[in-house]
């Protein structure tokens, strides 16, 4: 098992990165290398997922309750026909990560999971994002979500199974370019990550099981505490935030995030 010390500390990381578009892969692998961690575990990563999976589902939870709702009692008024079609959106969105996922999960683990990949992919997409930012619409002046608009933010979702990439920073970035404007794009990139994190989690949870690994349920219970507490705060933060700093102070980070990165791996 993780040291209950480290395992405090990645679960921080963890909420903290998962929502900002600054990546958590990048940041789970520092401490490994700079340190010595051992791996934080499957069970841990149960954990975390979990905990920020009820931080983004709390946060946007009357988002939820109206899709819901227009879901289980359909009719014909305005709101109940957007929030249904929001639902297909998301699904739409959703279904790229799961498809390459599926088919790609096993050489992404095998050939992609290095430093200078990671070091690459953090500051390659952190420029996309910078480029985006500098074209987002102003508030209110942005374009509908739409089915296409969905599809190809779904495919850029995708990409984030780069270790690197942030899968918030390159949804963002994809709506964004689109046309979205920046409180839409970070709107629909975090009810997103609500069914990627959601299976993600279930198929962790079920090799879990299937495994025989000793499980210290307090200290996962204590980190998925942690994770979802820092990511909920995270998320709040980064809303109020966005428009009046826009997105160049994460992209400043992750420059000098992938500096750090390419250093360690050259040292």
């Amino acid at each position: 098992m993780i040291e209950p010390i480290h395992a405090l500390i990645l679960a921080f990381v963890q909420g903290l990165t998962e929502f900002f578009p600054i990546s958590s892969s990048a940041h789970l692998v520092i401490p490994s290398l700079v340190f010595g961690w051992p791996d934080q575990g499957l069970a841990f990563d149960v954990a975390v997922h979990v905990g920020t999976l009820l931080a983004v589902m709390l946060f946007y939870r009357r988002d939820l309750q109206q899709m819901l709702l227009a879901c289980l009692q359909p009719s014909a008024s305005g709101d109940a026909v957007e929030q249904r079609r929001l639902v297909f959106l998301l699904f739409v969105g959703t279904l790229p990560a799961v498809i390459f996922g599926f088919f790609g999960a096993d050489f992404i683990e095998a050939e992609l999971r290095s430093l200078p990949v990671i070091a690459s992919s953090t500051l390659g997409f952190g420029l996309l994002l910078a480029l985006a930012d500098r074209r987002a619409v102003p508030a209110g002046e942005g374009l509908k979500l739409s089915l296409m608009i969905a599809l190809w933010v779904g495919l850029a979702q995708a990409c984030a199974l780069i270790p690197g990439a942030s899968r918030s920073g390159v949804t963002i970035t994809a709506a964004l370019l689109l046309g979205l404007s920046r409180h839409d794009a970070a709107r629909f990139s975090f009810l997103l990550s609500i069914p990627v994190i959601a299976g993600a989690g279930l198929l962790k949870s079920i090799d879990l099981l299937q495994s025989d690994l000793m499980v210290d349920w307090g200290l996962l219970a204590t980190a998925a505490l942690v994770a979802g507490i820092t990511a909920y705060a995270c998320i709040s933060l980064f809303i109020r935030l966005l428009e009046q700093l826009g997105l160049m102070p994460f992209v400043y980070y992750r420059i000098v995030l992938a500096l750090i990165l390419y250093y360690l791996w050259l040292a």
